[in-house]
């Protein structure tokens, strides 16, 4: 049996704003002892989340002896579960004077499923089974079938099913078919599905949805397919439903084709497929589309913005991340776990400490990481977060505190670490580190290796360097690859061990490629190695012919050894190709959030302000000759 808690007995009732609310003269007080109406209310309060008006008219009731009406528990009980109070739908139900019927045990099993208790719900479906009077309709099968927990229970419920005589029911069938899908079971899944004889729109977004959570993407087209040519027009759940499968499948082109389709049927008006096709662009790589799609949204919820979010951070373009989230928390709209997240990445790649600090805050104040519980892993993916954000920033204190806190520590835990002393030239500590992860038993993944081998580079820790690439598969079980080699050949590059760097380069046992040979130039141009920097340039030619990274490299060794003439041909092949350099971007963080300039930029709101001043300054430089002296005076005033 089930436990029934009672939450009503301190309930203070205060029928005066409810009746004032509603009526001003006695004779429209009496109209509330329409039952119908009552039920009515009960409905419109449940659909628009109005707690507190339920609230008032359960008092209501209570006075005047309506709520010993059946019809108005099972109005009740929905009302608290969709106001997601299951607690006082509970007490409902568990406190009901006439006994229970059909309708009440289907409000409150449908109430806990919609508020995730699914454990709770299907109690109540047993303890329903044992009562001879009441017998479960074609609305208790979809919610108990819903609230299964493994195959075996849905097998049974399954059986009774066929017994009432309820299997070929559109909503029964299609309740089967996603859970059997859900549990993996295809061929169940698909022979409920052949056996219903008629099969609605509702039936077939089951499939569809089915297929695309459990991953079997050329299934949900097939069944998508099957559904177009029987002549089953898509809703918009059928769209939400294949649209995170076209962005992974099909591509730009179908999903163009798709959001078509949408327009012209007029579903591009609901949120949901809106923040579906802000996804679906996102993954193609077409941020303006997804940005074009939210701002002509009238309507954005926490999705719509987690989405646009998501997007710009994918995409690497931190700046618009945290751009969008100040629009966010300035339209009022309170961030969530996926947010902060996403934000703190970008807060890292962009060093902005300032803002990061402040997410963490919101996250701390918020209750986002809850401590009690410290092995959750929502806690352990943002205390990882939060502590990348800091390492990130050169806060390594605080992501040290951060770290030494943590309950519950996984590997990347312990390469945050590394990584972060590795980065900021702590190379003793970040080898302490790795110490103390494999004396906790951590096992090191190639992402620890990147880490140190890193450390060892930005520490000059040759020696160190390379022996953990010599140890790393028959000590640890990790096979080295292009990373790790690039960065023991970043690592002797920096110590000048150009001839050691280059025959590791051709006698790897893996492929080299752009990145590790364009490493290998920057080193030749630092030492002035004509000779290797020639031979590298040739090789990421071949490679990258049109990557004018590497032209300039190339061109500033030899501008260094004086020979001009190459530095003229090199230019002039730049020219042929139309290549040009990358403006260089730089950034500041000040109190109202962080600013990014490339060369000759334009676009800033107070550029006037920023040139006159950066006028001044050169004016004033040239007419000392002792510029740091004059420095010294500017920045001390």
């Amino acid at each position: 049996m089930v436990k029934r808690p009672i939450f009503f007995r301190n309930l203070i009732i205060k029928t005066q704003p409810f009746n004032h609310f509603y009526s001003s003269s006695s004779q429209q007080s009496k109209s509330f002892l329409n039952l119908s109406k009552c039920v009515t209310l009960l409905q419109s309060f449940a659909h628009k989340n109005y707690l507190q008006k339920g609230q008032q008219l359960h008092a209501y009731m209570l006075i005047t002896g309506l709520i010993f009406s059946p019809s108005l528990t099972t109005s009740l009980i929905n009302m608290y579960s969709k106001c997601n109070k299951t607690a006082y739908a509970l007490s409902v139900f568990n406190t009901s004077v006439h006994g229970h019927n059909v309708y009440n045990y289907n409000a409150i099993i449908a109430g806990l499923i919609d508020n995730k208790m699914a454990t709770q719900a299907f109690q109540y479906f047993l303890e329903m089974r044992v009562i001879d009077y009441i017998v479960p309709d074609n609305f208790t099968f979809p919610c108990a079938i819903k609230a299964c927990c493994d195959v075996i229970e849905l097998k049974k419920i399954h059986g009774l099913l066929v017994k009432f005589g309820l299997e070929l029911d559109l909503y029964v069938g299609s309740a089967l078919v996603h859970c059997y899908l859900k549990f993996g079971f295809v061929e169940s899944a698909e022979e409920v599905f052949e056996e219903m004889s008629v099969r609605d729109v509702v039936l077939w977004n089951a499939m569809i949805i089915g297929f695309s959570q459990i991953g079997q993407f050329d299934k949900v087209f097939e069944v998508f397919g099957r559904m177009k040519n029987q002549g089953v027009v898509p809703s918009r759940f059928t769209i939400t439903g294949i649209l995170p499968v076209v962005g992974m499948k099909e591509g730009i082109d179908n999903g163009r084709a798709l959001h078509g389709f949408v327009v012209k049927m007029g579903y591009d008006s609901a949120v949901a497929v809106s923040n579906a096709f802000i996804d679906l662009y996102g993954k193609c790589k077409c941020v303006d589309d997804a940005v074009r799609i939210f701002e002509t949204m009238h309507e954005k919820d926490i999705f719509s913005w987690n989405s646009v979010i998501c997007v710009h951070e994918q995409r690497g373009d931190y700046y618009g991340t945290l751009r969008f989230l100040k629009r966010m928390v300035f339209a009022g709209m309170q961030p969530d776990l996926v947010t902060v997240t996403t934000a703190l990445p970008a807060c890292a790649h962009l060093a902005a400490l300032r803002i990061g600090s402040a997410i963490h805050g919101f996250i701390v104040t918020n209750g986002l990481v809850k401590h009690k519980d410290s092995k959750a892993l929502d806690n352990l993916h943002i205390d990882n977060a939060i502590m990348y954000m800091y390492a990130k920033c050169g806060s390594l204190s605080v992501a040290r505190l951060i770290f030494d806190k943590m309950g519950n520590k996984d590997t990347a835990s312990w390469n945050i670490m590394i990584m972060g002393y590795g980065m900021q030239g702590f190379g003793t500590k970040a080898l302490d580190t790795f110490s103390r992860m494999c004396e906790a038993q951590m096992k090191p993944n190639d992402a620890t290796f990147v880490g140190i081998l890193s450390a060892c580079s930005h520490g000059g820790l040759l020696s160190q360097g390379r022996m953990f690439l010599d140890h790393m598969q028959p000590i640890y079980g990790v096979v080295p690859t292009i990373e790790h080699y690039s960065c023991v050949i970043d690592m002797l590059g920096r110590a000048g061990q150009l001839e050691e760097a280059y025959k590791l380069l051709i006698t790897m046992p893996v492929k080299g490629n752009p990145v590790v040979w364009r490493a290998f130039l920057a080193a030749c141009r630092l030492h002035g190695n004509a000779d290797l920097a020639g031979i590298a340039a040739n090789i990421i030619y071949k490679f990258e012919p049109f990557h004018c990274g590497s032209y300039v490299l190339i061109s500033n060794v030899y501008g260094a050894e004086g020979r001009y003439e190459d530095v003229s041909e090199i230019r002039h092949t730049m020219r042929e190709h139309n290549l040009k350099k990358t403006p260089g971007c730089s950034w500041i963080e000040l109190s109202n959030g962080v600013h990014v300039f490339v060369t000759g930029d334009r676009t800033h709101a107070e550029d006037y302000h920023i040139y006159a001043a950066l006028k001044h300054l050169t004016s004033s430089l040239r007419d000392y000759k002792d510029v740091p002296g004059m420095l010294h005076c500017i920045f001390k005033k």
